[in-house]
């Protein structure tokens, strides 16, 4: 989320409800004497965190790592959830970790279970893939997620982690899948709740012909994992490892990954590591009352967040226990799920260095940051060599250079440029599109594709709202219109996809989606209109991304590093000098509300081909002359453009 604050994050709460909060709820109360843990044993070999199932399913080895915590006692199905010294973990010589082994287990079943900590704290287990929420699971319906499991009321309280050995497994169609280079990536941001009503991951697989149609090559969701509540943008995250159950069962997401593979579809999943929120049982497990914040021997979480606009706990990325912690979220996704890439949010915020208040201090370079980076990306990367590493990371030029060398693709926020060109209000800079070019970072040709640009994203005003809510005009021409505007955010388009590096797309950005991000509170459900495909000026600008995108990904003219631009005058202008087949491309628009004379320095002269209206034009004399309307554009190259 770019530049959160606290008053989004309350607004949200009101939104979501129930069990969303800030702070940890209350620990409630254990069952009765806990007997004293066997100590002094380490983990038997071959067992990591969470749960492991062996002997066909009918034995369980549990792990929590509970550094300094006095006892642990192990609840849920198998016992009727209540501690004795039978279920009492062992705690390790070194004290770090609890473990216990769980016999005659029936594997056809589902268990729910919990730890009970120092006999007064229960908490689900921070490595679970599902967790039972009682106050959220009855709004999941049953055509979403069917045959959940039910929670054990009155026999317990808070999440529990579910498991289940012969849990149906996902059989893989698409066992090997290569994402899209970075210099062809387009990108279609979703919130699922927003673009399928049935808020479900089998409807979003419906919607996959709609993608190829558009020609988007990586989808990125937000996040899917556990987040406080059921309707939320998933920016509160609390189990990092558990699917969240508002969108479906892990088999049908999984379905939807490989069906988007078998259409040449990257996934990319944002997820937020820079900190958890108080319903985490790794918040709750070392929480100070008093001070209403971490408490000082957590091996996770800093005290007090170290960034401004900072909320959640923000986890300490030197800490090991974090590393090791960050790194088994990341490799789960990865080879669980088969996902293509992570969108990281808050990418400046993996710091140690306090800037206090200081927006300007915390973007300042930060050579413990780049080394954090430096050690989760060789990590990801060593899982999967291609893996597609996205994100914010809103920090001075010499930072974002040195993560981009790395393979950090940063978020490159042109809603302002974007909003006020499409409008028609001629304020330099504001309106100024230069920054879609890599060279205003002072960035080398090396790492052209290092910075993905947008006009839109979950954080931003919608394009065509500001145009009819704010446009400028003059005499009858009059961007508020929403045929004028739409025709507008057209001409952006074209300047954005023709500019060389990954693009991204905000859902329903390519029909021009007009209701306003605070339409029904920031964080509150939108409309969702899927009825535009009715109106045609709407489908004419879906058709205008369409073709922009195809002409990207299939022309090397797009991905040339040689190019000139003059994107900061009402006539704007770039020019692309293909390396490969001497197809150059002229684009040129006029963005202003009045007719400009325009003067086009083409690569040549000769015969021009316009690949928006299929006409072409003679070029004698440089440069070429013309009065341009407002609103007027043209994608010329020298040869037709092939899709």
């Amino acid at each position: 989320m770019n530049f959160r604050n606290l008053y989004f994050f309350l607004i949200g709460i009101l939104l979501v409800g129930a069990t969303s909060c800030s702070k940890p709820s209350t620990p409630q109360p254990g069952s009765g004497n806990v007997p004293v843990n066997p100590t002094g044993k380490p983990v038997p070999a071959g067992y990591g965190d969470g749960v492991t199932f062996f002997n066909n399913g009918t034995s369980a080895m549990f792990n929590l790592y509970a550094p300094s915590k006095t006892s642990v006692s192990l609840i849920g199905d198998f016992n009727n959830w209540t501690a004795s010294s039978k279920y009492a973990m062992t705690n390790t010589p070194d004290g770090t970790r609890w473990w216990l082994e769980v016999d005659g287990l029936n594997p056809a079943t589902e268990y729910g279970y919990q730890y009970l900590i120092d006999g007064s704290l229960k908490v689900a287990d921070p490595y679970s893939n599902k967790i039972l929420d009682p106050a959220n699971d009855p709004g999941i319906p049953a055509s979403v997620y069917p045959n959940l499991k039910a929670y054990p009321t009155g026999l317990t309280t808070g999440y529990v982690s579910d498991i289940q050995y012969s849990a149906p497994a996902y059989s893989w169609k698409v066992t090997s899948f290569t994402p899209p280079a970075p210099k062809n990536l387009v990108i279609y941001e979703i919130l699922v709740r927003d673009f399928v009503a049935t808020h479900s991951y089998q409807t979003l697989t419906d919607t996959l012909n709609y993608m190829a149609r558009l020609g988007v090559n990586a989808i990125e969701l937000m996040p899917v994992n556990e987040f406080e509540g059921n309707d939320s943008w998933g920016y509160n995250p609390d189990f990092m490892m558990a699917l969240d159950k508002y969108y479906g069962p892990e088999n049908t997401y999984k379905a939807f990954i490989d069906a988007c593979h078998a259409r040449g579809i990257a996934v990319i999943q944002d997820i937020v590591l820079e900190d958890q929120f108080g319903t985490s049982p790794m918040v709750q497990m070392y929480w100070n009352s008093s001070a209403g914040q971490p408490a000082a021997n957590s091996p996770w979480f800093d005290q007090t967040n170290m960034y401004p606009n900072a909320v959640g706990y923000q986890l300490n990325h030197e800490s090991a226990a974090t590393v090791y912690y960050t790194e088994n979220v990341m490799q789960y996704w990865i080879q669980q799920y088969h996902i293509d890439g992570f969108r990281f949010d808050s990418g400046q915020a993996f710091t140690q260095t306090n800037s206090g208040s200081s927006v300007s201090a915390q973007q300042a370079y930060d050579a413990s940051r780049v080394a954090i980076w430096a050690k989760y990306i060789s990590f990801m990367q060593s899982i999967k060599p291609n893996i597609l590493i996205t994100g914010e990371y809103w920090t001075v030029a010499q930072e974002q250079l040195a993560v981009a060398k790395l393979g950090y693709m940063m978020w490159n926020n042109l809603s302002s440029q974007g909003e006020q060109a499409t409008m028609g209000w001629p304020t330099n800079p504001v309106w100024d599109l230069s920054p879609l070019f890599y060279d205003q970072f002072s960035f080398p040709s090396s790492q052209a594709y290092s910075i993905i640009s947008y006009f839109e994203s979950h954080d931003q005003e919608r394009l065509q709202y500001q145009n009819e809510t704010y446009g400028n005009s003059q005499g009858s021409y009059n961007t508020q219109s929403i045929p004028t505007g739409l025709h507008r955010d057209q001409m952006g388009a074209v300047f954005m996809f023709s500019s060389p590096g990954p693009k991204m797309v905000w859902q329903f950005g390519e029909v021009g989606y007009d209701i306003s991000i605070n339409y029904n509170g920031r964080l509150g459900d939108k409309p969702i209109l899927w009825n535009y495909d009715t109106e045609s000026d709407r489908q004419q600008l879906f058709a205008t991304y369409a073709q922009m995108i195809k002409w990207k990904i299939n022309n090397s003219a797009f991905t040339t590093t040689t190019y000139t631009y003059n994107l900061g005058g009402p006539i704007k202008t770039i020019q692309l000098l293909d390396p490969n087949n001497n197809n150059n491309v002229e684009v040129v628009g006029n963005f202003n509300v009045t007719p400009v004379a325009a003067a086009i320095t083409f690569p040549s002269t000769g015969t021009w081909y316009d690949n928006i209206t299929g006409t072409s034009i003679s070029v004698t004399t440089l440069p070429y002359q013309y009065t341009m309307a407002p609103g007027e554009y043209h994608l010329y190259s020298n040869k037709p453009l092939t899709n």
